[in-house]
């Protein structure tokens, strides 16, 4: 069976374009030209992944964006946001709002299809990379390919599919400074141009569901100049670091009754 492509694109000439060089690329493609069309037939076909423009009639695609990822049939489906808007802000946002990749206008359509493919390799329909047969547990981190899930300090934890491979790259490598270039190519797929801010946000991402302050980081850091690195405590360490996590999580747990 073809993998099946949902195109979100309002421009019909844009539109018919990318849709015809995805169908000669061998991929089922369904296409949407307003945000409510696209959402429909994100629910009805749940596509293997989703190619979104940002600037669409009736709802946008960072708000479309947002509303898929809130929904748990369509969570975690990879989407790639197409826009013509390119600074670093505008990437962030998107990152942000749920996207899997960011790709500018205009664009080169073999980097186009090099980026779906990248996706696809890394969702969920497909076979489980050999990579994962290698390290998947030390000390308080197990990871669980099958759901695309970290349990950290004995507690599940949800990840989308570039936050664990993004841990799953660092967890290979645990205690050592993994290079910018290095996660990019391992990750993604392919060698962005020096698009580190695609690194930071995702690093970020994860910090906010391992650490107990982001702000301050004790497990993932940032070797500045360098790369990432994920210190993994054990023996007294580990000890440690379980105390402040119960803490953590007993603190947070606390606040939420209060809100409620």
């Amino acid at each position: 069976m073809k993998p099946c492509i949902l195109l979100i694109e309002d421009d019909r000439d844009m539109r018919e374009l990318v849709a015809g060089n995805l169908e000669h690329s061998g991929f089922d493609v369904q296409k949407a030209d307003d945000g409510i069309k696209g959402q429909a037939l994100a629910l009805q076909y749940i596509p293997d992944l989703i190619v979104l423009d940002l600037m669409l009639p009736r709802v946008d695609g960072l708000t479309l964006c947002q509303r898929l990822r809130r929904d748990d049939r369509t969570a975690q489906i990879p989407i790639l946001m197409l826009t013509a808007l390119a600074g670093t802000k505008d990437k962030v946002t998107g990152f942000n709002s749920g996207a899997d990749d960011y790709l500018t206008k205009p664009f080169e359509l073999e980097e186009l299809l090099a980026r779906v493919k990248a996706l696809l390799r890394r969702s969920d329909r497909a076979p489980l990379s050999s990579k994962h047969s290698e390290i998947l547990s030390f000390g308080p981190i197990t990871l669980v390919p099958e759901r695309f899930e970290a349990i950290w300090f004995d507690q599940p934890v949800r990840l989308t599919h570039l936050e664990f491979e993004l841990l799953h790259c660092l967890l290979q490598r645990h205690g050592q400074t993994v290079a910018p270039s290095l996660i990019l190519k391992e990750v993604w797929g392919y060698e962005p141009d020096d698009d580190i801010e695609t690194i930071r946000v995702h690093i970020r991402h994860l910090r906010t569901k391992l650490e107990p302050d982001p702000r301050k980081p004790r497990f993932i850091k940032t070797v500045y100049g360098a790369g990432y690195c994920l210190e993994l405590p054990s023996g007294a360490n580990l000890d440690d670091a379980s105390r402040v996590m119960k803490e953590f999580r007993a603190e947070r747990q606390g606040n939420l009754e209060q809100i409620a």
